[in-house]
């Protein structure tokens, strides 16, 4: 497999039709709340509000962002958080993934696949969501953190996210797994990685108090040290603000940009974002409803697209 670099100019976004609250996903999602949860009409037309405002922001900075509009045939409220369910990779694979709710594994759309098929090559497709029989689940980089470049997969492990099936993915794509086990401050475990670590162009933003078992803090940090990375250590109150939920990607002249939402901006230090200055440009969006009756920011918003062009 050829080497994969860790961050791309091309993203896949999907339009909501019918975002909303979902409690299949509130199980385990602690950062999703059902307050005005009934106003479902209101709730939609901000989320596309806010939908259209992100996407205008990363065009501006030069980020290539394909909008796939979901169908609203299909009542799908998670629509807008495609990572869940595919990965790409510069080979031309394209994973699909196994969901722990199964209101959302409707979101695996072939027509998007096959949109993708008509300017980019997809020749090898890999599926895992026979898992689901097995109530064995992996919701791609929701649950994995991809330094593409080093072929290490970062994860924690919780309900979401199957050691075992972690493995078997990781020896399928050439990958090491780090794993670890993360919990909010009533012991919950953290549903997903990327709401608690984000890989960046030689940073990583990380919430090591998430982490209590120290073994596994000092053999995740020992290992993106090793790689280089410069670790800028977010806190739990940062963390429900999504300040772990960023996704680095390449904007104009190939320069690097930090793709977060406002709160999370907003819930930084100003001595973490002078240690993220030094090495990206940030550009930031407000996505307040998404987040509120999601459970998720930017980063869950954005399937990045590494294929190559036809």
């Amino acid at each position: 497999m050829q080497k994969e670099r860790n961050f791309t100019d091309k993203v896949v976004m999907v339009r909501p039709a019918h975002f909303g609250y979902n409690p299949e996903t509130a199980e385990n999602n602690a950062f999703q709340s059902a307050e005005g949860a009934e106003d479902v009409l209101k709730i939609k037309k901000k989320a596309e509000q806010e939908f259209d405002q992100l996407v205008d922001k990363l065009n501006s900075k030069g980020v290539q962002v394909l909008v796939f509009q979901d169908n609203p045939e299909v009542i799908k409220p998670d629509a807008v958080f495609p990572n869940n369910w595919f990965t790409t990779h510069s080979d031309g694979t394209l994973v699909t993934y196994p969901m722990f709710a199964e209101a959302r594994r409707k979101e695996r759309d072939p027509e998007l696949i096959e949109e993708l098929k008509s300017d980019f090559i997809i020749n090898n497709q890999v599926a895992f969501e026979a898992k689901e029989c097995e109530d064995r689940f992996l919701e791609g980089t929701g649950s994995m953190i991809l330094d593409r470049e080093n072929k290490v997969v970062y994860a924690c492990i919780s309900e979401r996210t199957e050691e075992r099936l972690l493995n078997e993915w990781a020896k399928k794509m050439g990958y090491q797994s780090v794993t670890f086990t993360a919990v909010d401050p009533s012991g919950l475990p953290v549903y997903h990685t990327n709401v608690i670590m984000t890989l960046g162009k030689g940073f990583v933003v990380l919430c090591l108090e998430c982490i209590p078992d120290q073994d596994e803090k000092d053999k995740l940090t020992k290992a993106l040290n090793d790689h280089g990375y410069e670790i800028v250590e977010i806190t739990f109150e940062q963390v429900k603000q999504f300040a772990g939920n960023m996704l680095q990607l390449i904007g104009n002249e190939d320069q690097p940009v930090l793709a977060m939402s406002s709160s999370a901006f907003r819930s930084l230090k100003a001595n973490q974002k002078e240690q993220i200055l030094s090495h990206t440009t940030i550009v930031h969006s407000d996505i307040p409803t998404i987040e509120k009756y999601g459970g998720g920011s930017v980063r869950c918003m954005i399937a990045e697209n590494f294929l190559p062009e036809q």
